[in-house]
């Protein structure tokens, strides 16, 4: 007998090749039957007019921390995503040095700091109460709705071996070689691989750079081979250049690790905009070097315009605008006097238009924010209106209008800053450079940055545009982007389709109303804390090895997700 019958939907199998109607039989996790089914079930239900797809694989997201107090992974789950890829950028929970309990507290400062997590909430909502890389894996094992799994972060283990000389230090040739075993027992456990990165963005809760900044190329190289030792692993890196341009010291890194560990290296995130014509094909030289070297670089990028919410008031990336920083750390009061004066003003102003501002010149176009949440009865009414309309009524200039409606709710206001790059143009580049081989979709960061973005819908809004918005592709060849290609790119051993023996991650939608809904500001994180939330909009449901785990937008209460660990859940993917 049958576990349960989804009759009469138009599979779109993950692979590309055009929908078709059919049922499909559901028995121990796993699909057993497509086409005209016959068999006793359970239970079944009537599909027709709706799409069943594979569930969604997401390859990057920072959910190291949530699954232990949402085990569902929301929103992404709601979204249709049954696989998370997590332990990106370098950044992951374990392993913690058993004789120094203090790096636990470090390492949630650190998270809180360079992947915007609620302090609280790792500090109420994790039990901390692992050590190896293998015990974190087992702590999540049996309780998530999920199939997650993770790279080891290049952070933690310097941070194991070198304790505070991690950060700014060198490790020794001994300390390499305890590293290195270090990283071998991950990956035994099941570890997918590594994550590093050497962003400028990313400092720790002490404002430092965090500690795999401080490693050099050979370090870098060490490690990469020992990911090549494993079976079903892979890099995962992060430079300076992902933001904007590489540099050609940035490229022969990606090139020299992936070809040393004759495995995929992916990194995040190729911004697209057609008024910066010359970025795609600069980023793209990584990977067409990588080809000629025996490696392989992939890029992700986003197939969405993400929401995100700014503040003067709080960590968020105007912070990262050079030169901005300091000025955005100092007291409120002090703040607020700083960015009145219009000289202060003018260099912050040069600074964020500047060439080395990169890829955040984006945001300093300020007359295109739009007011969000304001806090006091001088900015009543102004939630919604442009600031370029604001400042017109008030003969000001942008900025300085900007600075004066923050100022009066004590830097408190939410300021949503229009996208620049919701053109024709940049939406016909963006489907032309999807179509390269060495171009994934995602980079969601879901998990990260809680109160600031909301990636996770990723899925069903670009799903929705498919379909009725620019339709810049089929609906088969967008399922294929989610599905199929991240699950052959991580080895993902059968998931990604909906194939006859293939793990029954599934999700069924209306094709007429698939979507996702506005993102709010929702306070249902450990200690109350903030984070923004999108409804799932014509998510049927949602499968998870076989068992219902959404139904109408809403988790059923099941765990049914698997820890994915290399070599048994994962197979190599050579790049030789």
């Amino acid at each position: 007998m049958l576990d349960h019958v989804i009759k009469g939907a138009t599979v779109v199998d993950g692979t590309g090749a055009p929908g078709y109607t059919a049922d499909v039989g559901v028995r121990d996790g796993r699909i057993v039957a497509i086409g005209t089914v016959t068999e006793a079930s359970r239970t079944s239900e009537d599909a027709s007019g709706l799409v069943l797809a594979p569930g969604f694989v997401d390859p990057h997201t920072h959910y190291d921390a949530q699954l232990f107090w949402d085990p569902y992974a929301t929103p992404s789950l709601n979204h249709g995503v049954t696989t998370v890829a997590g332990g990106n950028c370098g950044f992951t929970l374990a392993p913690l040095n058993p004789a120094r309990p203090e790096d636990a507290d470090y390492t949630r400062r650190m998270m809180s700091k360079v992947e915007g997590m609620s302090l609280v909430a790792l500090e109420e909502g994790a039990p901390w109460n692992w050590h190896s890389f293998g015990d974190y894996l087992d702590a999540l094992e049996g309780r998530i709705a999920v199939n997650a799994g993770f790279m080891v972060g290049h952070c933690a283990l310097r941070r194991y071996v070198m304790g505070a000389d991690a950060v700014g230090g060198q490790p020794t040739g001994e300390q390499l070689e305890q590293m290195l075993t270090l990283f071998h027992e991950a990956m035994d456990a099941g570890a997918w691989g590594l994550s590093t990165t050497q962003s400028s963005t990313h400092s720790d809760g002490d404002g430092k750079p965090v500690a795999s900044r401080h490693a050099k190329p050979a370090e870098l190289l060490a490690l990469s081979r020992a990911v090549g030792e494993h079976e079903g692993t892979q890099i995962e890196a992060i430079v300076a250049g992902c933001l904007d341009q590489f540099s050609d010291d940035e490229i022969d890194l990606f090139v020299e690790m992936s070809a040393a560990a004759g495995r995929p290296l992916n990194w995040n995130v190729l911004t697209i905009d057609a008024a910066v014509p010359e970025r795609v094909p600069r980023q793209l030289v990584a990977s067409e070097r990588a080809r000629k070297a025996g490696g392989r670089v992939v890029a992700l990028t986003m197939p969405i315009l993400t929401p995100m919410n700014m503040s003067l008031g709080t960590f968020c990336a105007l912070n990262l605008i050079p030169g901005w920083g300091p000025i955005l750390a100092l007291p409120v009061p002090e703040r607020i006097a700083r960015l009145r004066d219009p000289s202060v003003r003018a260099e912050m102003l040069a600074r964020a238009n500047s060439k080395e501002a990169g890829v955040f010149r984006r945001l300093a176009n300020f007359g295109r924010y739009v007011i969000g949440d304001t806090y006091s009865p001088a900015n009543d009414g102004l939630t919604g209106q442009v600031v370029k309309d604001i400042a017109a009524r008030r003969r000001q200039e942008p900025f300085e209008c900007l600075v004066e409606i923050c100022a009066h709710d004590d830097l408190r206001t939410v300021l949503w800053p229009m996208p620049t790059d919701n053109d024709t143009d940049s939406w016909s580049l963006r489907a032309e450079t999807w179509q390269h081989p060495d171009v994934m979709l995602g980079g969601s960061d879901a998990g990260a940055h809680l109160d600031r973005m909301c990636g996770a819908p990723y899925t069903t809004r670009f799903l929705g545009d498919c379909l009725r918005g620019r339709k810049l592709t089929t609906l088969e060849a967008a399922v294929k982007m989610l599905t199929d290609d991240p699950a052959r790119l991580f080895g993902l051993r059968e998931r990604g389709r909906v194939v006859e023996g293939f793990h029954a991650d599934l999700v069924l939608f209306d094709p007429e109303r698939i979507d996702a809904g506005k993102a709010t500001l929702v306070h249902d994180l450990p200690g109350e804390s903030p984070r923004l939330d999108s409804k799932a909009i014509g998510i049927t449901a949602v499968w998870v090895n076989g068992v219902e785990s959404i139904r109408g937008d809403v988790v059923t209460g099941a765990v049914p997700g698997k820890v994915l660990r290399s070599g048994r859940d994962t197979q190599t993917v050579s790049t030789r």
